[in-house]
């Protein structure tokens, strides 16, 4: 592989795969929140905030890290006593005395959030009006969770790329937003580059393994659904149980507002677990390589991400779906498997999680991702034993990119009623 294609490779998977505190939606709005609150240059009388429908969704009903509390009004506060918009998605790591001053503010201000939905063609738009006297600023983050596209402080525009659909898809590729060219990712060119490339220009993925270990430590004793900690009881050594039972618990964690990062993925912290911890567990139980486990990472975080560019950022779809085929990639990597065979897992996963939705961020996310690295072991056991599904089924098809094109049809042009739908059954409980 030409060494330009390598150092362009290296940059989409370290621009894209990030420490994030929190669930990323709730963390792009804090985000959001923080800069208009420096941009106004006091506290503001009125926070005014309207989101797209996936960014409403994702953050209705997820833990807040260290606070205790759900959902987008704590989130709020935690910014605007304390945000500091430098630290990106980190935004809501606060000590606990800081994360106090805020459940105080808010106490005492919940009236001055008015959070709504704005009708937009963007899947991620956020935006963010704050006023005190008549002073104003705004701040708008669109397509990438920490893309600003809109500044205004008073009258005076800071920052103006607010470019309409037509002039720029909505989920631009890594990097679009800073004028990068776009790499074209082929499977063939994902599986190369984690198996050929240099080992030392790897190795910077073994540092998401490390930090999201610490996520599932923080989740084994029994959070959120407590998922993790019941499998984990029953696993008696079973392998796949065990790596099962661990990641989620991360999961367990991070939806319960666990206070410690995690590497993310494509903007998710779900995500970036999954693509993280199924496929170092599971090497390092089998007794692989640290090589072998340092590559696996790379064909996970990469395929996932490849796979996800073809859905859309936020879309109907969850992105377990494209975590968990990345899983099984790395899955039939460290079980000998070679490129023919990593297709086949890729097609077999295809034909298994294709119609799971993403119905918000919450504690039962633990329960897709069980259920999404149960399925990448046995697809990929199935295909580092010959067996793949037919090109007659489903979205199937010979070519695998044509393939996983046909999922990214159907999760960004297919599925766009299903997320109006899921929407509107989240909004109107009784």
């Amino acid at each position: 592989m030409e060494e330009n294609i390598r150092k362009q490779l290296k940059a989409i998977l370290q621009q894209e795969v990030v420490p994030a505190t929190g669930c990323t939606e709730p963390g792009a709005v804090a985000l959001c929140v923080a800069k208009a609150c420096t941009l106004l240059g006091s506290e503001p009388a009125s926070i005014r905030l309207r989101l797209s429908k996936n960014v409403f969704k994702n953050a209705m009903g997820v833990g807040i890290p260290g606070s205790g509390m759900i959902g987008l009004p704590i989130a709020v506060a935690m910014a605007v006593t304390h945000g500091d918009p430098d630290r990106g998605l980190e935004v809501l790591t606060l000590p606990a005395d800081k994360v106090a001053d805020a459940k105080r503010w808010l106490e005492a201000n919940a009236q001055r959030i008015d959070i709504g939905v704005k009708e937009t063609s963007d899947k991620l738009y956020i935006e963010c009006v704050v006023a005190a006297g008549t002073d104003t600023a705004t701040a708008v983050i669109a397509r990438r969770h920490t893309n600003f596209v809109f500044l205004k402080q008073g009258s005076q525009v800071l920052l103006d790329e607010q470019l309409s659909l037509h002039q720029q898809e909505e989920d631009a590729a890594p990097g679009a937003e800073h004028q990068a060219p776009e790499l074209q990712l082929t499977a063939r060119m994902v599986y190369d580059y984690a198996t050929t490339a240099p080992l030392d220009e790897l190795e910077f993925i073994n540092a998401t393994a490390e930090l999201n270990d610490a996520a599932s430590d923080y989740g084994r004793p029994g959070m959120g659904l407590h998922t993790g900690e019941l499998l984990l009881k029953q696993a008696g050594g079973d392998l796949i149980h065990t790596v099962v039972a661990r990641t989620v618990a991360a999961s367990d964690a991070r939806m319960d507002g666990c206070p410690l990062p995690v590497y993310s993925n494509s903007g998710s912290g779900n995500q970036g677990i999954t693509c993280t911890l199924p496929a170092y567990y599971y090497g390092t139980l089998k007794g692989c390589s640290t090589e072998q486990v340092t590559r696996a990472l790379v064909l996970n975080h990469l395929m996932s991400i490849y796979i996800k560019r073809g859905i859309g950022r936020l879309s109907a779809m969850c992105g377990i779906v494209n975590a968990t085929i990345g899983v099984a990639t790395a899955f039939t990597y460290l079980n000998g498997g070679g490129y023919r065979e990593v297709c086949y897992a890729i097609k077999n996963m295809i034909n298994t999680l294709a119609g799971m939705v993403c119905d918000g961020a919450k504690p039962s996310c633990a329960l897709k991702m069980a259920s999404g690295v149960y399925s990448a072991y046995v697809c990929a056991l199935l295909a580092t034993n010959g067996h793949v599904v037919e090109t007659t089924d489903g979205l199937s098809e010979e070519c695998v990119d044509c393939s996983i094109r046909n999922l990214g049809r159907l999760g960004k042009e297919g599925m766009c009623a299903t997320d109006d739908t899921i929407l509107d059954i989240m909004t109107h409980k009784k």
